[in-house]
């Protein structure tokens, strides 16, 4: 926890740790108390059981009334912006999100995914080796965090973004293949007071065009916290 002033969250993607965001909490710090968390099961947090989207949500409720926090703005990357949108149909102590390159939302349909999930569902069925099968993420881990990951991925959140009443911020890369430039717009279509700003970055736009992101959340930030 860094600085003094309106709360502001920062929330790392999926196999990050508080030091994603650490050189953005030190900028931000002058203005504003800036939190950064390690997620269960990243960084300094370890994971001693199989975790849900909720248990992510609860534990960032736990922070913001620990330290008796309100009207709290969230920036999520990634993994981060899922555990942002369900906070925040949730709570209503959440002042406004900053959505960075979000996941959470059901991906449109892929053949080659479609066809790489049948694959693994027939191997698993005929006992073959499944081994190398799954994204990069997911083959990454073991134990109760594939499990994890796999209650993450499943989760999706187009339902809940009609309950988000506050206001967002949706930040994004042209060039985002994790999470392509659609699901921001769906995000802008289906979220009530929302604008979007497209970066020229691809998944991790917040630092591929680091100096305009700074910038674009300082006039953000000051204008919210007004």
């Amino acid at each position: 926890m860094l600085g003094s002033g309106a709360d502001v969250i920062f929330l790392h993607g999926w196999g990050g740790s508080i030091d994603s965001f650490r050189g953005v909490a030190e900028y931000f710090s002058s203005q504003y108390r800036c939190t950064v968390v390690d997620f269960y099961g990243f960084g300094e947090s370890k994971a001693d059981r199989v975790f849900t989207m909720q248990d992510y949500v609860d534990a960032i409720e736990e922070i913001m009334t620990t330290y008796r926090m309100k009207d709290v703005i969230l920036v999520g990357h990634s993994f981060g912006g899922r555990v942002a949108i369900l906070s925040a149909a949730q709570n209503s102590n959440i002042k406004s999100i900053v959505l960075v390159d979000s996941a959470g939302l059901k991906p449109r349909f892929s053949l080659k995914k479609f066809i790489k999930k049948t694959s693994y569902k027939l191997k698993k069925r005929l006992k073959m080796d499944t081994s190398k099968c799954g994204s990069a993420d997911y083959k990454a881990l073991s134990g109760d965090m594939r499990e994890t990951f796999k209650n993450v991925v499943n989760f999706h959140l187009d339902g809940y973004l009609k309950d988000i009443k506050c206001d967002t911020l949706i930040i994004w890369g042209k060039r985002d293949r994790d999470t392509p430039p659609y699901m921001a717009r769906k995000l802008r279509r289906c979220i009530y007071n929302s604008g979007l700003i497209f970066l020229k970055g691809g998944h991790y736009s917040y630092l591929d065009c680091y100096g305009q992101f700074l910038a674009i959340l300082d006039s953000y930030l000051g204008n919210i916290c007004k």
